[in-house]
């Protein structure tokens, strides 16, 4: 059997410029704080052992709802993400320092002008239902993502594929319309998971992941047992993973110390200190690069579709308020870009947006608005966004525009709410290439595009962006980029949040990642028990 060696693919192969993680620490991005006796799992303290087999690993998490599917045009949050990775693999897996490494696809090379790829497919991978691994299963599940009624939030990206065909077995032929040096960096999308070749039934997925399910009642419950002879060398350890979707932040600690679970992610920052000081529990902390949290206005809808209306609404939230009092110090204030500053494309110079509520105030008046705003927050947003919400509507009390705060229900807010109201909570992930971000979020093409802000002008920057090598060249592209978001698109991303993951003192091997809590969502692939 193929055996995986996260370090078998060099940093800047195909002609990708990325960050290692040194310069990631050097920019403040991603940090693992602390020691053993704070509570605080450092990343030696990760991986200082070696993997164990055996045991049934239980975690409670917050990210999903009863609408939850295995289809993986469908994942909008981490529950969905973490189910799917514990039964299939993806094209390309992101390393401890956010660099691609070659997981289905286990390597690749471009020609000049990065228009056309080549990518080699894992040999003597087996699905579980004994079908071995081609090239045709790759193309299938790439093209999930692209047919004209698919709703994937990976099809915008995708978008710039021409052909795509299989040379052999084990290799796939990818052409674009036009060069793109983050290929590999887009097809580490989490979306992209592979499934056999014309596989439809997603209630029950057939993938090449360490485990398989048994049951899956969505908003409830999922368990899974383990295949056996993983092919990841080290990994898949357990014999049995068990997931319980506990959406109240207060019940899935009460669960985690008293032993009910062995995981519970998105730990409430206002109590992740007295967590912390459990001799019993570590917690894992990613600083500066988890979700985006933001109030999102449509800019085609009113009354939002007025453009001193939304600049008002930026300059009346107090970012700093939010961090400190919802959040207890564990989140960044955002500044609307969805970029963080552990991103070495990220505008420092632009200067961050801060509360000013006469500013807020004056674009009010020119906007000749006087009746509320409504804005809808639910807890299948985010759990604090009601909190975050009652913080901003105290703040435009000062800039003489009310607030008026609807709380709809968690289950439907995706398919209901989200992209159908001028005005609501949306969580965004980070992504690890600011064109993938910027794609995703307010390209043109995008299904997305959840402020509906579409400019020709920012989608043609991004066209050169994608295609420019030089560092310092592509950084000026995106630096304009993140000033036309900032300054047209309907996004206040107003605070970045610290993962904060929680973990009993027996689980082991889990580190921070710059992409997602949970070591990535593969906390079921990588862990073990002590």
């Amino acid at each position: 059997m193929a055996q995986f060696d996260e370090n078998e693919m060099s940093r800047s192969r195909g002609g990708i410029l990325l960050p290692t993680r040194r310069d990631i620490l050097r920019a403040g991005g991603v940090l693992a704080l602390g020691a053993a006796t704070s509570g605080l799992m450092s990343v030696g303290s990760a991986s200082a052992q070696q993997p164990k087999k055996g045991g049934v690993l239980r975690m409670g998490l917050e990210g999903g709802s009863a609408s939850d599917s295995l289809d993986p045009t469908t994942y909008n949050d981490s529950v969905p993400i973490l189910l799917s990775l514990i039964i299939m693999n993806g094209l390309v897996e992101y390393d401890s320092e956010g660099v691609p490494q070659g997981e289905l696809l286990e390597s690749w090379e471009a020609k000049s002008g990065a228009t056309e790829w080549v990518f080699n497919v894992r040999k003597g991978i087996k699905f579980s239902n004994g079908k071995t691994l081609d090239a045709d299963d790759i193309i299938y599940s790439i093209q999930l993502h692209r047919t004209e009624q698919s709703k994937s939030a990976a099809k915008g990206q995708l978008a710039g594929i021409t052909e795509i065909k299989a040379l052999s077995p084990n290799q796939v032929y990818i052409k674009l319309d036009a060069g793109n040096a983050d290929l590999p960096v887009l097809l580490g999308d989490y979306h992209l998971v592979v499934v056999p070749n014309g596989h439809t039934d997603w209630d029950k997925p057939i993938g090449t992941g360490a485990y398989v399910l048994e049951s899956f009642e969505p908003g409830v419950r999922a368990y899974f047992t383990s295949r056996g002879d993983y092919w990841k060398s080290g990994r898949g350890n357990f014999e049995a993973i068990e997931v319980l979707y506990i959406t109240d932040p207060g019940a899935r600690i009460s669960a985690l110390q008293s032993g009910q679970i062995d995981v519970a992610n998105r730990i409430d920052p206002r109590t992740a200190t007295d967590v912390m000081k459990n001799a019993a529990l570590n917690v894992v902390r990613t600083q500066g690069t988890g979700f985006r949290y933001s109030f999102v206005a449509r800019v085609t809808s009113k009354p939002t579709d007025n453009k001193d209306i939304a600049l008002g609404l930026k300059y009346g939230i107090d970012r700093e308020m939010i961090c400190k009092n919802v959040y207890n110090g564990f989140a960044t204030p955002g500044n609307d870009t969805l970029l963080d500053a552990a991103s070495p494309f990220y505008n420092a110079d632009m200067p961050q947006r801060t509360y000013d509520p006469d500013k807020a105030a004056f674009h009010f008046k020119k906007a000749g608005i006087s009746t509320p705003v409504e804005l809808k927050v639910s807890d299948g947003a985010w759990s604090s966004s009601t909190d975050c919400g009652q913080v901003f509507q105290q703040n435009m009390e000062k800039a003489g525009l009310k607030l008026d705060i609807t709380r709809v229900a968690g289950d439907g807010y995706w398919s209901d709410v989200w992209l159908k109201v001028p005005f609501c909570a949306v969580i965004w992930a980070r992504r690890m290439s600011p064109d993938q971000t910027f794609q995703t979020a307010f390209g043109g093409k995008s299904d997305y595009n959840d402020s509906d802000w579409r400019n020709p002008d920012f989608d043609a920057l991004l066209a050169q962006g994608r295609i420019e090598l030089d560092p310092g060249a592509r950084k000026a592209i995106y630096d304009e980029c993140q000033l036309m978001i900032a300054e047209d698109a309907g996004h206040i991303h107003f605070a970045t949040a610290d993962f904060l993951d929680g973990y009993s003192n027996k689980v082991q091997g889990v580190q921070p990642h710059p992409r997602f809590d949970m070591d990535d969502c593969r906390i079921a692939e990588k862990a073990w028990f002590a």
